[in-house]
C-alpha cells in the first residue's frame, strides 16, 4: 500500500508541472506511456493521481498499440472527435433559419441580419420540432449564419406604420412558402441605386502596394457621354441566384419587366419551364410601384408570353430594405466593387458577374441596350384589359395576373 501511494504521489508531482503544457492528445499519450511502465495495476495509479479517467488512457495505450499512429501535427484521429450538432441533424439549420427569416431585420448595405426573437425562443421553438438542442448551439449557429444581437433604435420607417404591415410580412412568408413547395420560382425584385459610370470615386477600399492608390476624378460630375447605369435585380430566393439587367436608360416599369423576362430567357427557362406561377416580391416604389399601371400592365403581356400566372406581392412602405434582394444580392455586390471605379459598363458586368459568396451565390448579368421612355400612360381601356385578381387579403399589395385565354 505504501508503495502504491508513493508512485501515486511520484506521478501526482511529474504530472502537475507538465499538465500546462500538454494538450488533448499529448495528455492522454503521457498517461497511457506512464500506465505501460508501471505494468499491471498502471492505470488505475495514473488515473487516481491525475484524475484522467481510465477510458482515456486506455485510448491512449491502444493509439501507442497501433501500426500507424496518429500523424504527429494531429491531436486526435482524422474524423474523430464529437460531431457537429449540423451534421448530426440535417435539418437544424434550415429549421433554426424557416424560425428567424419571418421576422428578420437586416440593413439592405449591409449582409449583417439581426433577429428578434431571443436564442431562449429560437431554442424551445427547436425542441418542439422535434430538434436536441441547446441554447448556445442556437447562438453559435446564428452567429455563423451572420446574425446579431441588436438593441432597440428609434427611426422612422416612412410616413406611417400600416396596421397590417406585421401581417403582409407574414402573408408574404407563407405564400412564399407554397409556391416553393409547388416547385415554383420566389423572385425578389428590386433596382439597385444609379451608378455613374466613368473615372469616379468609389466609397470602399481594397489593398494595394504601399504608396500606390487608384487616381480617380476629382469631382463627381455625371459623364454625358458614358451617362448613368441602372442595374435592375431579379434574386431566386429558392436557388440563391441572381440576375442584373444593367440599364442605361430610363428606369421604368418597361425596363422592370424585360429585366423579370431576361431572367426567365437566361436563368429561369431551364429551371422552371414546366412551373404553372411565378412569385415576385418587390417594394411599393420606384419602378415596379404597386399603384403603377404601366407594371401591371407590362406584366399582363410577360404573363401572355410565358402562358404562366403572375402573383405579385409587395412590401409595405417604408419597409423595403426587407426586401430580400437587398441583403442577399445588392449588399454582397456593393462589397466585390468597394474600392473600383465603375469606368465602363464592361466593368460592371465583370464585377457583378464575379459577385460570389460562402453559401453559392451566382450572378449572371448583361447590358439592356433598349431605350426606355418615360411618361407612358396606360389608358382606362388598357387597364381594363388585364386579367388580374387581388387577393382578399390587402389586394392593392397582393394580387395575380392571369395570362389570356388563347382563343
Amino acid at each position: 500500500m505504501k508503495e502504491a501511494a508513493t508512485k501515486i504521489e511520484t506521478i501526482k508531482a511529474k504530472y502537475k508541472h507538465l499538465a500546462p503544457f500538454l494538450n488533448e492528445r499529448a495528455n492522454r499519450m503521457w498517461c497511457a506511456t506512464e500506465a505501460l511502465a508501471l505494468g499491471h495495476g498502471g492505470v488505475t495509479l495514473v488515473h487516481k493521481a491525475t484524475g484522467v479517467t481510465r477510458k482515456t488512457i486506455h485510448k491512449g495505450l491502444k493509439e501507442l498499440a497501433l501500426e500507424k499512429p496518429i500523424e504527429a501535427d494531429r491531436i486526435r484521429r482524422k474524423g474523430g472527435g464529437r460531431k457537429k450538432s449540423i451534421e448530426k441533424d440535417p435539418s437544424l439549420l434550415q429549421d433554426l433559419t424557416e424560425i428567424v427569416e419571418p421576422v428578420t431585420r437586416g440593413d439592405p448595405e449591409n449582409p449583417l441580419c439581426w433577429s428578434s426573437k431571443s436564442t431562449l425562443k429560437l431554442t424551445e421553438e427547436l425542441r418542439k420540432g422535434g430538434h436536441q438542442v441547446t441554447q448556445p448551439t442556437v447562438y453559435k449557429l446564428l452567429k455563423k449564419q451572420g446574425y446579431s444581437l441588436k438593441a432597440n433604435k428609434k427611426t422612422k420607417e416612412g410616413k406611417s406604420d400600416h396596421p397590417d404591415r406585421d401581417a403582409q410580412f407574414q402573408f408574404i412568408n407563407q405564400k412564399a412558402k407554397e409556391f416553393v413547395n409547388k416547385g415554383n420560382p420566389v423572385l425578389s425584385v428590386d433596382t439597385k441605386k444609379k451608378e455613374n459610370v466613368g473615372n469616379f470615386k468609389n466609397n470602399g477600399k481594397e489593398w494595394m502596394p504601399k504608396g500606390e492608390w487608384t487616381q480617380v476624378n476629382t469631382h463627381d460630375f455625371p459623364d454625358k457621354a458614358l451617362g448613368k447605369a441602372a442595374p435592375y435585380g431579379i434574386y431566386d430566393t429558392t436557388r440563391n441566384e441572381g440576375w442584373v439587367s444593367i440599364g442605361i436608360s430610363h428606369d421604368t416599369a418597361e425596363f422592370a419587366v424585360n429585366s423579370i423576362r431576361t431572367w426567365w430567357n437566361n436563368m429561369g427557362k431551364p429551371l422552371y419551364e414546366n412551373c404553372r406561377e411565378i412569385m415576385i416580391t418587390a417594394d411599393c416604389g420606384g419602378s415596379n410601384n404597386y399603384k403603377g399601371r404601366l407594371w401591371k400592365f407590362e406584366l399582363q403581356k410577360l404573363a401572355d408570353e410565358l402562358g404562366k400566372s403572375i402573383t405579385v406581392c409587395h412590401f409595405p412602405p417604408g419597409t423595403s430594405k426587407w426586401n430580400k434582394i437587398e441583403h442577399r444580392l445588392f449588399s454582397y455586390i456593393s462589397q466585390n466593387w468597394r474600392g473600383k471605379p465603375l469606368v465602363n459598363l464592361q466593368t460592371i458586368v465583370e464585377l457583378i458577374g464575379n459577385t460570389t459568396t460562402k453559401t453559392g451565390l451566382k450572378v449572371q448579368t448583361s447590358i439592356d441596350t433598349n431605350n426606355y421612355q418615360t411618361g407612358i400612360k396606360i389608358t382606362d381601356e388598357q387597364f381594363m384589359s388585364i386579367n388580374i385578381e387581388p387577393s382578399l387579403f390587402q389586394g392593392s399589395w397582393n394580387y395575380t395576373i392571369h395570362p389570356h385565354p388563347i382563343l
